[in-house]
């Protein structure tokens, strides 16, 4: 990872110091790679970071070596995405694809000695642009829109009815 620059958010980059702070406690073999990353990043605000860098939460597409396009969702714990889904960025190449932009490679040292090298080719999806994207077009954040209101007068499905509970009907917590 030595002589490539990154661009983390800050938010990313507060990810990566408490990272680096739980894992010095227990001399875990990624302290000096995250050491490296952090001290090689340049730090962006959420909303200013480009589209082509890969960000939490961001859908990349890369090379290892000369193996295969991979595509993968860089995630903040494993269980954050289904299996073979996300990349967590608490492991080597998840580590190494944080803040970086596409086009740009870098070669990965593992503690055993042996070294891979990971080509960003594209960032697929990338949440901050999607979240100015949204915002442009005057829509809400990530597409959301209501799916049901209580004072509608249909429910969703072709239920109808009212909720059966009115002030002062509270039965207490005897019924529960």
């Amino acid at each position: 990872m030595t002589g490539t620059m990154y661009r983390l958010t800050t938010k990313d980059f507060a990810v990566l110091e408490l990272m680096l702070m739980r894992r010095r406690a227990f001399a875990d073999p990624a302290v000096p790679m995250l050491e490296r990353k952090l001290a090689e990043s340049s730090v962006v605000p959420i909303g200013a970071v480009e589209p082509d860098v890969a960000t939490v939460n961001s859908r990349v597409i890369f090379r290892v070596d000369d193996g295969p396009a991979e595509t993968r969702t860089l995630v903040l714990g494993e269980s954050s995405a289904p299996v073979g889904y996300g990349l967590p960025v608490g492991t080597w190449r998840g580590l190494c694809l944080l803040g970086m932009r596409s086009g740009q490679s870098a070669p990965i040292e593992r503690p055993d000695g042996s070294r891979e090298s990971i080509l960003l080719e594209d960032v697929a999806y990338q949440p901050e642009a999607a979240r100015r994207a949204a915002r442009a077009a005057g829509q809400r954040p990530h597409g959301l829109r209501l799916v049901y209101s209580a004072t509608a007068d249909h429910w969703p499905l072709g239920g109808h009815g009212k909720i059966r509970q009115t002030e002062g009907d509270d039965p207490g917590p005897s019924a529960a």
